[in-house]
């Protein structure tokens, strides 16, 4: 019987106990049962010979009991103390029986061929699917997920991603050179008149500036005259300026082909065509580039908007009802509805998901079983024995009492026949 106090074991085990008990003194009634129908018939089986088929099934029950005893014993403990060998079995070979049990399950359960049948016959995209599809357990993995996406985001340090940011930035955006894929970018951006649009915007932009500031270019001009010129011809230049200036701006905006445009569209093409093919502008993009990642404000503004981003993940990630949770619960059950009806999309999960366990089983079979036998390695052998016992005890106490009624059937069988056949019995 196991020697762990009741206090200690879980309900479960507590009610494992009590049945394992009870089925110990059933098997131990029996036994006594046998004992005294033994004593009694073979005291009077010389005035009632018909009792000595009695006693021989009672000494055959006794016969069973004791052995079904001694075998059921022999798994947990030394029978009586008794040092007999190849007692205690479970106690004095726990670690070669879990290392057995792990090359049994690594042998026969986790095998490529088991793991893709019993895949392939289960419909887990259309399970998955539907179940969410449902909107309660859309949410609850939303929560899950924010909760795993808050814990990553708690984990990480904040310096280590600045540095990366930092690593990532220097060696996708900085290491690179800039000037080539920046002149054939503008090239093509030219070559499909694509910088109209810009160029219209800034005339316009410096159009309607003009129109509404007029004021503006009072003394611009002007003061910069000598001191002796009268103030009416400062005004005349000044005002000559700006209709010049808003006439200057109102033809580039009529005329598609002003010499404005034009040379903007031939600054343009030059420009594409030096950044790919003049060393000087290309390191002076290189220079301004350099100048640009490596200013301290830059590294600055890289760092607070990571901060920015971080908090506020955060506080998206820990409300329920946030813009951030309300979509991916909204995505996650559009997935789901998707995952019923669309029988390509199925055949895809599934085929991806019995791959990836065929690959994981191939690669780790070993690494799996081995969780069994270091776990077994680590158990005490007398709280093994104790758990073992109370998981199967119950059902190897029937066996103690087949045992009993099994043995009084073949020692009345056994009589029986040797009765009859051999004279004098």
């Amino acid at each position: 019987m196991p020697r762990t106090p009741m206090t200690q074991l879980s309900p479960a085990d507590q009610v494992r106990l009590r049945a394992l008990r009870r089925m110990k003194a059933v098997a131990l009634g029996a036994l006594v049962f046998m004992a005294v129908v033994f004593v009694v018939a073979f005291w009077l089986q010389e005035r009632q010979p018909w009792l000595s088929y009695v006693r021989a099934a009672a000494e055959g029950g006794m016969v069973g009991a004791l052995a079904d005893w001694f075998a059921v014993t022999a798994l947990f403990r030394r029978p009586l103390g008794l040092p007999i060998p190849h007692t205690a079995i479970i106690p004095s070979r726990k670690d070669e029986i879990g290392r057995s049990l792990g090359e049994f399950v690594e042998t026969n359960f986790l095998e490529a061929s088991v793991v893709r049948t019993k895949l392939s016959s289960t419909a887990i995209a259309l399970r998955a699917g539907e179940w969410l599809r449902q909107a309660p357990h859309a949410e609850r993995v939303a929560t899950e997920g924010a909760a795993v996406a808050t814990a990553v985001l708690n984990a990480l340090s904040d310096d280590d991603v600045r540095d990366l940011i930092t690593d990532l930035a220097r060696e996708h955006l900085v290491s690179p050179e800039w000037g080539p894929p920046a002149g054939v970018w503008l090239g093509k951006i030219v070559e499909a008149d694509a910088h109209h649009g810009a160029v219209d915007l800034a005339v316009d932009s410096i159009a309607t500036w003009l129109d509404a500031n007029a004021v503006a270019f009072h003394g611009l001009i002007s003061r910069r005259l000598p001191s002796w010129v009268p103030k009416l011809a400062h005004r005349f230049v000044d005002e000559t300026a700006y209709n010049e200036a808003l006439r200057f701006v109102h033809a580039v905006q009529a005329d598609r082909q002003h010499p404005a445009r034009l040379a903007v569209d031939g600054y343009l093409t030059r420009l594409a065509y030096n950044l790919q093919h003049d060393p000087v502008t290309r390191a002076k993009l290189e220079n301004a580039k350099s100048t640009l990642f490596d200013s301290p404000r830059v590294g600055a503004l890289a760092a607070e908007a990571w901060n920015t981003a971080k908090a506020g993940l955060l506080t998206a990630l820990a409300d329920p009802e946030s813009g951030l949770r309300r979509r991916a619960t909204q995505a996650l059950q559009e997935i789901g509805a998707r995952l019923t009806t669309d029988d390509g999309l199925q055949r895809r999960v599934d085929t991806w998901v019995a791959d990836a366990a065929v690959f994981l089983v191939d690669r780790y079979r070993h690494d799996i079983a081995s969780i069994i036998t270091d776990t077994v390695e680590r158990w005490d052998p007398a709280e093994t024995t104790e758990k073992i016992e109370l998981m199967v005890g119950r059902d190897l106490q029937y066996i103690r009492l087949n045992g009993t009624f099994v043995g009084a059937l073949a020692g009345l069988a056994i009589f029986a026949i040797a009765h009859a056949l051999i004279p004098g019995v």
